[in-house]
């Protein structure tokens, strides 16, 4: 599969404590004998040193998705802005089970907005709008979510198709000294 690669380091709790990388090409780790190489620095996210322990490696490998502006909307009631989307991914090779799934939700900063697990790993940048106050996601079928944000002068829509083309893979424990 063709794309881009998101990697995070989670705690054993589940909790995402680094982004290791977000929207990487292959050409962004080092090629080894028989998998891509990265290092992590025993960070978190806020650059603060990490307490010993073991820490668990995973990400997606995330096609060719395709964002299409629908244009402004009229805002969705409220209880859709926690609303996460649970779409199936291609399977991993490597792994014996079925499809897998993921739930999908929105995230954004001043940055602008982006899709994201729902455990909080970007995936995709859905756009450059900064100033956004809230955002949700719903599924559209079997390979698209329809997508929304508001910057607080209008609502935005947005359909991301080919979601069912991501691959999720674990690289494993490590442990941290």
């Amino acid at each position: 599969m063709d794309g881009t690669i998101s990697l995070g380091i989670y705690d054993l709790a589940g909790k995402l404590v680094r982004v290791l990388h977000q929207n990487a090409q292959l050409n962004d780790f080092a090629i080894g004998a028989d998998a891509l190489v990265t290092r992590w620095d025993g960070k978190n996210d806020g650059n603060q040193d990490s307490p010993s322990g073991r820490y668990h490696a995973r990400g997606y490998l995330v096609g060719p998705l395709k964002r299409e502006d629908l244009g402004e909307t009229s805002p969705p009631p409220t209880e859709l802005e926690a609303n996460v989307a649970k779409v199936r991914l291609v399977r991993n090779p490597l792994r014996k089970e079925k499809r897998p799934s993921v739930e999908l939700g929105i995230g954004f900063n001043s940055e602008g907005s982006y899709l994201k697990t729902s455990d909080g790993l970007p995936l995709f940048k859905i756009s450059e709008t900064p100033n956004v106050t809230r955002a949700g996601v719903s599924a559209k079928g079997e390979n698209a979510v329809n997508v929304w944000y508001d910057d607080g002068a209008s609502v935005r829509q947005l359909r991301i198709s080919n979601v069912d083309q991501m691959m999720a893979f674990d690289c494993g424990e490590l442990e941290l000294k």
